[in-house]
């Protein structure tokens, strides 16, 4: 199963890429670090159902009847990205100082979330996509069809080589090592 580093960093990857795309194209500045985090951060949405797991396992509940339930449906993805067309016609265009837009946060949430259920369903289990609606199930699995102990390393080594390239790619592109 994906855990935390990996929620947060595929989709924070993706981000950044596109912020770099974007300003490329529309000029540097008009695509601001912050929603980069936001995405990234909302990688881990999905998993709040473990918080809420943490409380209820007082009450008798287990992790499978808590973990990957309402959380882990297109309905989170889908609530935000809702939201952001009316977030679009509000008064409120910039948040602070940092010139960010609400909108853009609401899509930031949905592309971060939506990319979790997406890890979830291709590397390591099963997403129910519409509870409770129906009980219709994703699970393509494939580190499971990595042969042992392959596919208990996979996902750690995956993070490692991600993590690797992507701090490459920002001291290739950004020269981060001039922040230090």
């Amino acid at each position: 199963m994906p855990q935390a580093v990996l929620h947060i960093l595929v989709p924070l990857v993706i981000a950044a890429l596109f912020k770099d795309w974007y300003e490329a194209r529309k000029g540097k500045g008009t695509f601001p670090l912050h929603y980069v985090l936001i995405a990234g951060l909302a990688g881990l949405l999905p998993d709040i159902d473990i918080i809420v797991f943490w409380i209820l396992y007082f009450f008798g509940f287990s992790l499978s009847e808590v973990h990957r339930t309402f959380t882990h449906t297109i309905f989170v993805p889908l609530l935000f990205f809702i939201l952001y067309f009316p977030a679009r016609k509000l008064r409120i265009r910039q948040i602070r100082k940092h010139k960010i837009k609400l909108n853009v946060i609401f899509l930031m949430i949905s592309f971060g979330s939506f990319v979790h259920l997406v890890l979830d369903a291709i590397l390591a289990g099963t997403i129910f996509p519409i509870y409770p609606i129906l009980t219709f199930s994703i699970a393509f699995n494939f580190v499971n069809l990595l042969p042992n102990p392959l596919n208990t390393l996979f996902i750690p080594s995956l993070e490692a080589v991600l993590l690797f390239f992507w701090l490459a790619y920002l001291e290739w592109k950004h020269k981060v090592s001039d922040f230090i």
